[in-house]
């Protein structure tokens, strides 16, 4: 009995592919009327333009942030005889002046001798000051001492690359070690 069912089966199979050879030659000849029929437009690619490298100039001219750079500058505003920056580049630094504003806490004032002086902390040392030191690396100079802060003087360059005094200050650090 199963050998009946095979040779059906096997004969239900071939009849069903000889059925399908008829479409598919109808969609084979479709298929080539159609290709015939429709012509691609493909527009020509057009040929590669010849690279010409360029020299690379800016090797040699001075870097905008370098060291030469802003020697120079400096140079021109000191030729100014109305520069501010002027007058501090001429002066011995002080050693206040070799750390930045914001590492240095005021921690107290003492008054001597009718002079008020701030005592600054920086980097676990102690330090006084008084009006007219120098501190910061702004070129800041003291302008006044109070019992609660320091008022200072900073020169500084703006966006256009101009020498201005802007105000700054350090306030009494309360429980400062």
């Amino acid at each position: 009995m199963t050998r009946i069912v095979r040779v059906t089966s096997a004969a239900l199979v071939l009849a069903l592919i000889a059925g399908c050879g008829s479409q598919n030659d109808e969609l084979q000849e479709w298929m080539n009327q159609e290709r015939d029929r429709t012509r691609p437009s493909v527009q020509p690619i057009s040929p590669p333009q010849k690279f010409n490298p360029q020299k690379y100039e800016m090797g040699e001219a001075v870097e905008p942030f370098s060291v030469q750079k802003m020697t120079v500058a400096i140079r021109q505003e000191m030729a100014t005889p109305n520069s501010a920056v002027a007058a501090e580049l001429n002066r011995r630094k002080e050693p206040l002046e070799a750390f930045p504003l914001d590492s240095m806490s005021m921690v107290g004032s003492v008054t001597r001798k009718g002079v008020q002086y701030a005592l600054l902390k920086v980097d676990s040392l102690l330090y006084q000051v008084k009006v007219g030191d120098y501190l910061g690396q702004n070129y800041g100079k003291i302008m006044k001492i109070t019992e609660t802060d320091i008022s200072l003087r900073e020169i500084v360059q703006d966006a256009a690359g101009e020498w201005i005094e802007r105000p700054a200050a350090l306030q009494l650090q309360e429980g400062a070690q």
